[in-house]
């Protein structure tokens, strides 16, 4: 993992790798982020970063590996994917959230894009499965409850690959 993170440093940051910070734009080089559609959201959830730029120490980074490795537990994974898909940061996924992940899972093509119908009817099926509350939005524990029925989460490690 150190030498993995200290490559995507400069050359002349590489002998203090452990005080630098990898800047996003190197970050999103990564072959597993490359073409993840949550790739912003994963580096905006593990970056420490003051600046707000998403950059990423490295226990930032071993904190991300740590998480998409196949011996992370189910309920780390879940964790930080529930963290990942909640757009606005407010604890919670309500509507507008779901609507961006299912956005961000079916491309933002017009030709991939659901009509609002289309949208509406998956966002109230989506609540009706996992909003045990029935408040409107999903919380972490609802999440994970749904999360732990699906054995493609856990084979597939989430949101990685």
């Amino acid at each position: 993992a150190y030498k993995r993170f200290s490559e995507l440093l400069p050359k002349e940051e590489r002998e203090n790798a452990c005080s630098a910070r990898v800047p996003k734009s190197q970050i999103l080089r990564l072959p597993e982020l490359r073409a993840n559609p949550f790739q912003h959201r994963i580096c905006r959830v593990f970056s420490t970063s003051d600046d707000g730029d998403d950059s990423m120490s490295f226990e930032d980074f071993l904190d991300m590996l740590s998480a998409f490795s196949d011996s992370a537990t189910l309920d780390i994974k879940s964790h930080y994917a529930f963290r990942i898909f909640d757009f606005d940061d407010d604890g919670t996924l309500d509507r507008k959230d779901l609507e961006k992940l299912v956005n961000c899972l079916t491309g933002q093509g017009e030709e991939s894009q659901l009509s609002s119908a289309e949208m509406e009817q998956l966002i109230q099926n989506i609540l009706e499965e996992s909003d045990i509350d029935k408040d409107g939005t999903i919380n972490l524990s609802e999440f994970q409850l749904v999360v732990s029925r699906s054995p493609d989460f856990t084979r597939y490690g989430g949101l990685w690959r």
